[in-house]
């Protein structure tokens, strides 16, 4: 099977509802395309397990001043590997959530956008086939939005670790 170009996000502005299916467009190059077209925002990520490359790719982000805030919520299972990574989660989000979850998704908010990734992907590098779902419908982001204070409420914080 010939191999496809790596799809590259169309215009949030004309495109409400976009898909991606790829196995080389990680999450890290999703969020940078999204925040290079809306500009500097919060961002709340959920994984049920993270790595090294990708913070290091949000920290980048956050240097150059796109990612003005930044929250995680993982799963208790992955407590370990998030421990290990401690020293440098604290220099790149302002809040971790350790918690009973399986999610995947990013919400970026800043004055005039709101987007919601549903993705099937962990944090993690694995070159294998990945979905996810890009939105800027308000009603979904909202309701994601209003899961997250739930499961906030039902967490172990580590706040700045």
């Amino acid at each position: 099977m010939p191999r496809r170009e790596v799809n590259h996000l169309k215009p949030l502005s004309n495109t409400p509802l976009q898909a991606y299916f790829d196995n080389r467009l990680q999450l890290a190059d999703v969020i940078d395309q999204i925040l290079r077209q809306i500009g500097p925002a919060e961002l709340v990520i959920s994984t049920f397990s993270t790595s090294d490359a990708f913070i290091r790719r949000l920290h980048r982000l956050k240097n150059e001043g796109l990612v003005l805030s930044c929250s995680l919520f993982v799963d208790l299972k992955a407590s370990r590997k998030t421990v290990l990574l401690a020293g440098f989660i604290k220099t790149v989000f302002d809040a971790v959530f350790l918690c009973e979850n399986h999610s995947k998704v990013v919400l970026f908010s800043n004055g005039s956008h709101h987007v919601t990734i549903v993705t099937s992907q962990n944090q993690t590098q694995g070159n294998r086939m990945e979905c996810g779902i890009i939105s800027t419908d308000n009603a979904i982001f909202n309701y994601i939005s209003d899961g997250f204070i739930q499961l906030k409420n039902a967490s172990l914080p580590l706040g700045r670790l």
